[in-house]
This record gives structure tokens, sequence and C-alpha cells, in this order.
């Protein structure tokens, strides 16, 4: 994943033990908003991870993410319930607030991340927002 500022922000997942996400400072805008941009939500290609499938859905709207959902996640053991919880919902957070995906995974959830990551920036290539 990519990091490319310094800015770095620390949240803790208390239920899991410990978890660091890394969010790169961005100059305002993630990414430049020009005709190749589309509107409506676009579906990531499902990437198979370790434990399961992860799939993300952007909604994109006058140039900007609107909302992200993740309708395919590991879900089949406990531990991936417990995890995913709670990774997902930060993961969603912080594509919403840097407008790209330019994010870092979440300790604890690196399979869960890197597919997360991977089926996002299918999904804003297919919106036509390079990452």
């Amino acid at each position: 994943m990519k990091i490319k500022n310094s800015l770095i922000k620390v949240g803790a997942i208390c239920s899991l033990g410990a978890a660091v996400v890394a969010i790169p400072a961005t100059n305002g805008s993630a990414f430049a908003a020009t005709s190749k941009v589309k509107s409506g939500t676009f579906l990531g290609a499902p990437v198979q991870t370790r434990f399961g499938a992860v799939q993300v859905a952007v909604t994109v709207s006058n140039g900007k993410i609107k909302k992200v959902t993740v309708p395919v996640y590991p879900t089949s053991q406990f531990r991936d319930q417990q995890i995913n919880s709670q990774a997902i919902p930060l993961l969603t957070q912080e594509v919403l607030q840097v407008q790209s995906a330019n994010i870092q995974g979440v300790s604890g959830a690196s399979y869960t991340s890197q597919g997360f990551y991977t089926s996002l920036v299918s999904a804003l290539s297919k919106a036509g927002i390079s990452s």
C-alpha cells in the first residue's frame, strides 16, 4: 500500500490487542476532477485473501467519493468476524477522509487490508479515479 506524505493517525482496536492506521496526508484534493471521473456506484474486483474474498464498492458523485461499502469479506470464523467488524469501518472511513486509495492497512488485519486496498483500486479505476 502507498504512503506518500508524513501525516499519521493512530487508532486502537482494543479487543484485538492493537492496531495502527497510518494515513498519508494529502494536499487538499486527492484526485483531479476531470471529465474522466464518472458518477455512480462501482464494484471492485473480488480479491481472494488467505481467509476469504474481499470486495469493495464505491459511490462517486461530482468527482468525490461519497460512500464505501464492503459487500464481501471473510466471516466464516469468529476471529474473522471480530477482526473485520473493526478493521472494515476504519478502512472505509479513511478512504472517505483522504478521497483516494492512498491509505495504509490496519495492523492485525493485514490480509483484509490488502484485499480491501486491491479491490478499492479496481473500483476507483472503473470510476476513472487513478490511485
